[in-house]
């Protein structure tokens, strides 16, 4: 298991799948062990997948202080592995609470990022989180699923704020998935095992964001940017994930149909083929980078 250390001191691990050009993953969660990315529905065997464990995930240390866990506090991480891979640009691919990180990355690094693959990223950074009515709207789409009335029901009580704590996620985890099957279920249930409680609670923090700054340096980023939302997915509905794509100037938008949060899960060969027209496009003649 390869290591590298943080500007910090900290102790981060990455996992390698696959042969060919590296491709640096960010996972989501947030701050979930990249171990549920697995092989990205079959892209690895046609990418070196770099699968980060973010500090205090997974195989990384747990940092000496709580406060790095924040999002803008974990940029450098990025930047650091990128340098101990010994690449000027790096293609980067984030899911979920990952596209955060990435859209911060991409902001104070521009050029350091030769493309950038955006996987049903949800606008928090940019000051549009997911609404309860957006969950809700994605939600009734799935009426004709033989799961749908218990799994709504308990789905509308928790977004409503009713009861106490997390809802039976066995019950309304369907809602985050196109298929409802042994694969998904395996997923969520190692979802404990594989999260960071406190740093979760952390990662997110208002704090760690600047939208309307984010929005001016995004317009700067001339690196090819594919975003791609899941049809059924609530957190983000497409039409939210859209605003990621607006951020950039040369970004792409498409919409996997039938598919939940987990895209590559839901049709792994759709998935991959897009992933890989995207990446393995002529890549776009740009500034040689910086420092």
């Amino acid at each position: 298991m390869p290591t590298f250390t943080a500007p910090d001191g900290t102790r981060l691990a990455y996992h390698v799948r696959g042969e060919g050009e590296p491709l640096v993953v960010l996972p989501g969660g947030p701050m979930r062990a990249s171990a549920y990315l697995g092989g990205l529905g079959g892209l690895d065997a046609h990418r070196r997948l770099i699968l980060l464990d973010l500090r205090g995930t997974g195989d990384s240390a747990v940092p000496a202080d709580p406060a790095t866990y924040r999002c803008d506090r974990q940029v450098d991480d990025v930047e650091a592995l990128r340098v101990h891979l010994g690449r000027e640009r790096i293609d980067v691919l984030a899911h979920s609470a990952g596209g955060s990180l990435a859209l911060l990355y991409a902001a104070r690094y521009p050029r350091r990022v030769s493309r950038l693959a955006l996987i049903t990223v949800t606008p928090w950074a940019l000051g549009r989180p997911a609404t309860a009515e957006d969950r809700l709207t994605a939600a009734r789409l799935r009426e004709d699923e033989p799961w749908f009335d218990a799994a709504f029901s308990a789905f509308r009580a928790w977004l409503a704020g009713e009861g106490e704590g997390e809802p039976d996620w066995s019950v309304v985890a369907p809602f985050f998935h196109g298929r409802w099957d042994d694969t998904a279920r395996a997923l969520e249930a190692a979802t404990d095992e594989q999260t960071n409680a406190e740093a979760e609670a952390r990662f997110l923090a208002p704090d760690a964001f600047d939208p309307p700054a984010l929005r001016t340096a995004l317009a700067g980023v001339d690196a090819p940017v594919l975003v791609l939302a899941g049809e059924v997915d609530g957190g983000p509905r497409p039409v939210l994930a859209r605003l990621v794509a607006d951020a950039f100037p040369n970004a792409a938008f498409a919409v996997q149909p039938g598919a939940g949060h987990y895209p590559w899960l839901d049709d792994p060969r759709r998935f991959t083929a897009r992933a890989r027209a995207f990446l393995d496009a002529v890549p776009v003649a740009g500034p040689t980078p910086s420092a």
